[in-house]
């Protein structure tokens, strides 16, 4: 058998884009050849696969899966190209193998790392998806994944909005191991993540916003006053970036189901009424078709 180089690897996966194990798989069973190994992986529908999977993916489903004692979550989104697909019971089968898969991960640091994560031998989820794509004949691919794992005491909760378009994973904790099981610490975490999917905050608070993000606004914020007399300009452009942390940070937006209170007030009112302090350590919100 002819000897299979890194360098014949690294060519045939610049040619197909198939992972570095299929490949190498590939030239042992072409004996070396290249161009035979191309057409091994085109016979699977691997090649094929990563062609349509460049098509425009625009559909798609946010899926979760929150351990059973909830001290675990993980948060995914999956893309397609149509709707009619995303709604099908073989695409969402394919979500939940790949929830599984993300929920044996020891670590999952990155979405690169999620995608070389090995789910059987020399298979690697990036490859998983490529013959799923090979099966079904659409685009598709993972867009973002996120793990969250609570150290010390809390919960981690999750909510699906508008059959799988939004998502939201959260992290809150607590002082005392008896809240993680009270039922109205369960409503809280319930509801703060309904709101997220609904307010769609940025961050969790002020502090959390770029400086670049901060430098825009008040340049934003300068040009609407222009002409304005110079010593209010400043109290003005402040007042106006109040009002962009107010809807942009989790902390001090107003509650969605009582909008005079922020959802610091909520945090601060519930903490009262359990006994115990509470705090959102961490929130994602997935929406398909969006940026990560």
């Amino acid at each position: 058998m002819a000897e299979v180089t890194l360098e014949l690897i690294k060519q045939l996966r610049e040619k197909t884009n198939v992972g570095m194990m299929t490949c190498k798989g590939a030239l042992q069973e072409a004996d070396g050849d290249l161009e035979a190994a191309e057409v091994i992986l085109r016979k699977k529908g691997m090649a094929a696969a990563d062609k349509k999977a460049s098509r425009t993916t625009t559909e798609g489903v946010v899926a979760t899966l929150v351990n059973d004692d909830s001290k675990s979550g993980i948060m995914i989104d999956v893309s397609c190209e149509t709707d009619f697909l995303s709604k099908g019971d073989n695409f969402r089968g394919f979500v939940s193998e790949l929830l599984g898969f993300a929920a044996k991960a020891e670590t999952l640091e990155s979405l690169d790392s999620f995608l070389a994560f090995s789910v059987n031998g020399d298979e690697t989820v990036e490859n998983f998806v490529k013959a799923k794509v090979g099966e079904l004949g659409e685009g598709m691919g993972v867009s973002n994944v996120i793990r969250y794992d609570v150290d010390g005491n809390g919960i981690v909760g999750s909510y699906i909005h508008m059959d799988g378009k939004i998502g939201v994973l959260i992290e809150v904790g607590c002082k005392s191991a008896d809240t993680e099981g009270n039922d109205d610490f369960s409503a809280l975490v319930k509801d703060i993540c309904l709101h997220i999917a609904a307010a769609h905050p940025i961050c969790l608070s002020r502090d959390e916003v770029s400086e670049a993000i901060v430098e825009k606004e008040k340049d934003v914020y300068r040009e609407q006053v222009k002409g304005k007399p110079e010593n209010i300009i400043d109290k003005i452009v402040e007042g106006k970036l109040d009002k962009f942390y107010a809807g942009s940070c989790l902390l001090e937006q107003g509650f969605i189901k009582d909008p005079d209170k922020t959802i610091a007030g909520l945090l601060a009112s519930s903490s009262a009424d359990l006994g115990d302090e509470l705090e959102i350590r961490r929130f994602a919100r997935f929406a398909v078709g969006e940026a990560s």
